[in-house]
């Protein structure tokens, strides 16, 4: 499996992140990608794509709750980086309107200009999309073309879901979410082809039941697929075989 969102680079890992790696590996996530955050998560996004190269694949970008009076010049941050390296993909970007709204004309600047980047290196994007479909889709809907890439963390309705599959680049990002006793996803995802899935924690965050309310990890990948799988009404062994393909199609791995 791959576990398509992880910030396995966050501090919350640093005592274990070994431990956490090795158990992924001994249920089946060979493969973990992590999207950057902003300008001071960089120096330990490479550390730890340079200390599990066989395992952690790195992503470029500056995220939505990052985006500030200095966004300008973290964007240039963002794009000499680009520029020195290859990644799996621009993310995490997006537009986040939960926290705060005060940044929401630089949002939409900074995830268009993030989209152009993808576009011109042919990289998939992982989008944060948070309070914010119609803002997302207004950018968006900007373009000709849009880049391939998934909806991290996708928790939308069955409206937003066409339109997102309307784009014909886009897959689903499906993480802890789905396991959650109040949530619409499982009636959403049910109508979505397996073909349009992939996989994801979104570690140290949102951690699916039975670990709710602990932080998530990797290994956790198996409970979510595991929840699609009896959702789809088809076996765990093909779930993550089809997100797998999903994923790899997506980021090129």
């Amino acid at each position: 499996m791959i576990d398509t969102h992880c910030h396995l680079f966050a501090s919350e890992f640093d005592e274990d992140r070994i431990n956490c790696i090795q158990k992924a590996k001994s249920v089946g996530v060979e493969k973990i990608l992590m999207p950057n955050i902003d300008t001071t998560s960089i120096s330990n996004l490479y550390n730890t794509e340079s200390q599990y190269p066989d395992v952690c694949y790195a992503m470029m970008g500056l995220h939505p709750c990052s985006v500030n009076q200095n966004y300008i010049s973290d964007l240039k941050i963002i794009e000499e980086h680009l520029n020195k390296r290859n990644f799996v993909g621009i993310g995490e970007i997006g537009i986040d309107l939960y926290w705060d709204k005060t940044y929401i004309i630089e949002q939409k600047e900074v995830f268009k200009r993030q989209i152009e980047w993808a576009l011109e290196k042919n990289y998939a994007v992982s989008i944060h999309c948070r309070e914010a479909f119609k803002e997302i889709f207004e950018v968006l809907d900007t373009f000709e073309k849009t880049p391939r890439g998934v909806f991290h963390c996708f928790t939308g309705n069955k409206f937003e879901a066409q339109k997102i599959l309307s784009y014909g680049t886009f897959k689903f990002g499906i993480g802890g979410v789905i396991t959650f006793t109040k949530s619409t996803l499982p009636d959403v995802i049910k109508d979505i082809d397996l073909s349009q899935i992939v996989l994801e924690t979104d570690a140290p965050y949102l951690a699916p039941v039975p670990y709710r309310g602990k932080r998530n990890e990797p290994s956790y990948l198996v409970a979510i697929a595991d929840k699609v799988s009896k959702i789809k009404n088809i076996s765990l062994e093909d779930v993550q075989k089809i997100t797998t393909v999903n994923a790899t199609s997506v980021f090129g791995i």
